[in-house]
């Protein structure tokens, strides 16, 4: 949902839309989280994975300088990287998984959903 879209929710007593403003606001949250993007770690052509594991399939490499967007994340592989040891992989995409460790997202912990 794009900020400037409104998301109405049905009030079956007095017949009109209402909003409400916790929807609102957890909705703007959700677009935020999802349009951030994280840089991938300086000189490294990263291997994207089709699971959360170097023993899943490589789908493709993000070249060097790439950024990503983290749609969630999921425990899996522990992995060693420049940004230290992680058992966290962020989705990327649809069947699209990167470590942690090569993602600078300013966390040693969870920084989107969990997948």
């Amino acid at each position: 949902m794009a900020f400037d879209e409104v998301r109405p929710e049905a009030d079956v007593s007095t017949g009109p839309q209402t909003l409400t403003a916790d929807a609102d606001a957890a909705d703007a949250e959700a677009v935020a989280a999802a349009a951030k993007s994280y840089p991938v770690a300086p000189g490294v052509a990263l291997k994207v994975r089709s699971g959360p594991g170097t023993q899943y399939d490589h789908v493709r490499t993000l070249p060097v300088g790439a950024s990503v967007r983290i749609f969630c994340q999921k425990p899996g592989q522990a992995v060693k990287g420049p940004y230290g040891t992680s058992r966290i992989w962020d989705n990327i995409g649809n069947g699209e998984f990167v470590s942690d460790a090569y993602v600078r997202t300013g966390s040693d912990g969870y920084v989107a959903i969990r997948c």
